[in-house]
């Protein structure tokens, strides 16, 4: 008995971390909005990188660096690290000719994606609940966005391809966390990025003032605790399971840009602000009639 309560609480503290790594994913993207007006996406991407990379090797020192450098999964986070990588170039390529809520409403099929592929590569066992979960929450994503009729373009393909390749990438976090602890994940996702901004960088330098440098830094530490709070709670639930709280991040941008830039939400919104809630419950609730 109380083997399964402690299962049953780890599933729950995993949706809890992630949900708060969500969240913080959602308040690093609102301070990158804050600051590409005179910042360049890479100059932003070096200094989240290299802010994450101090803190980690702060932390864990030598050991780290060394654990990372000869660490098992290394291969498998240069693979995931690519598929971020190539995820964010198309999505951003899109951004120039989708407008935001279509671009978010498509983008978000990806939990869609993560549950098909952890039935296939993860050999996860997904309940039919879980299924009414991740769909609930994407007509729920469908009514807040409130998206146009766009057909199948080549912009549309993109971002279905940045969903896609997003959702691989959550099942490789999930695969890399069963066997790599978090500190050297960070280490080791990170410093590919630091290297990988670094070059087009030196072409786009803007040199930040104290309050700019302030507000790099904390995207920074942001970004590494929603990694880090992403990381931990793959390691402690499946995938599937954790996959539809993706969505919140699509309200917590609503409630942002409200507070931030005074975006007032629409009424559909609302309706699927609750439905996206509404998802996250059927999961929690799941989990504990399973438990």
């Amino acid at each position: 008995m109380s083997a399964v309560i402690s299962g049953r609480e780890q599933v729950f503290a995993g949706i809890l971390l992630t949900s708060v790594g969500y969240f913080l994913f959602s308040l690093q993207d609102a301070a990158i909005k804050l600051m590409v007006v005179g910042f360049s996406v890479w100059q932003i991407l070096l200094f989240r990188s290299a802010t994450v990379v101090a803190i980690a090797m702060a932390i864990g020192g030598r050991k780290a660096v060394a654990d990372a450098a000869n660490s098992p999964v290394l291969v498998a986070m240069l693979l995931r690290s690519f598929v971020i990588l190539a995820a964010w170039l198309c999505f951003y390529t899109a951004a120039r000719d989708l407008q935001l809520a279509e671009l978010t409403t498509i983008y978000f099929a990806a939990p869609i994606i993560v549950t098909i592929l952890s039935v296939w590569l993860l050999k996860e066992v997904v309940p039919p609940v879980r299924w009414v979960a991740v769909v609930t929450g994407f007509v729920g994503v469908f009514i807040a966005c409130n998206p146009l009729a766009i057909g199948l373009s080549l912009p549309v393909l993109m971002v279905l391809a940045a969903a896609a390749l997003w959702g691989f990438s959550i099942v490789l976090i999930r695969k890399i966390a069963l066997g790599e602890r978090t500190l050297v994940q960070l280490l080791l996702n990170n410093g590919f990025f630091l290297v990988i901004a670094g070059v087009p960088t030196l072409f786009v330098w803007q040199t930040p003032s104290l309050p700019e440098l302030a507000l790099l830094v904390g995207t920074g530490i942001c970004g590494g605790l929603a990694q880090f709070c992403l990381f931990e709670g793959m390691r402690k639930a499946e995938a599937s399971v954790v996959a539809p709280f993706e969505y919140t991040s699509l309200v917590w941008s609503f409630v942002l840009g409200f507070l931030i830039w005074g975006d007032v939400p629409r009424p559909g919104v609302v309706i699927g602000a609750v439905l996206i809630f509404s998802a996250g419950l059927m999961i929690i609730l799941s989990e504990r009639r399973r438990g």
